[in-house]
């Protein structure tokens, strides 16, 4: 048991451990995998909408520096093994996979831990979206192109690669993982 100093004497006593609160753990399973669930449908819902209403390469310009734009990426980031051949379809889909088994047994762990579930949902919906349509058509679609002129010397033209709303679930995901790591490494140091 740990000690403690007690404010008024300035001895050390004892501290009993309290016991759970009912529910005060947070969300369970089921909340993080409907959070999943709803970043899955909304990047399907995008990805059909943008298949229904556009060519492969057509584009509207929404802003300056923002087109909606569809492209086919048969590759991952940055359409990385885009032009291997085919067999990056099927190694895609099975890591994709076996990291959303993996998330989901994650998650049953550890449902009370707020901001590591958030980000673990976020990764699993945007995963799961981006294996759907790697099943479904081969490819990943893609629809959000942002360019800016000081992108130049990286990108063609300043356009960042294209990307839909599951590289933003699994980018939002992956950030929530480092704050949730750089905080508990924070909280140990502290205590």
């Amino acid at each position: 048991m740990a000690r403690r100093p007690n404010a008024a004497t300035g001895r050390t006593s004892k501290a009993l451990p309290l016991p759970p609160v009912k529910g005060a753990a947070g969300p369970g399973l089921l909340f993080w995998l409907a959070l999943a669930l709803l970043i899955l449908v909304a990047d399907q819902l995008s990805k059909w909408l943008i298949l229904a209403s556009y060519v492969q390469h057509e584009s509207t310009v929404v802003t300056s520096f923002f087109n909606l734009v569809r492209v086919h990426n048969p590759g991952a980031a940055f359409s990385f093994l885009a032009d291997a051949g085919g067999w990056q379809r099927w190694f895609f889909t099975a890591l994709g996979l076996c990291a959303a088994g993996f998330i989901v047994w994650l998650l049953r762990a550890h449902a009370g831990q707020r901001l590591f579930s958030f980000a673990l949902s976020c990764v699993l919906g945007g995963a799961l979206g981006n294996v759907i349509d790697r099943m479904l058509h081969g490819y990943v679609v893609d629809m959000l192109d942002f360019h800016w002129r000081w992108l130049e010397p990286v990108f063609p033209a300043g356009h960042f690669p294209a990307f839909n709303l599951a590289d933003v679930a699994i980018s939002v995901g992956a950030a929530g993982l480092i704050l949730d790591e750089l905080l508990r490494v924070r909280r140990s140091r502290q205590g």
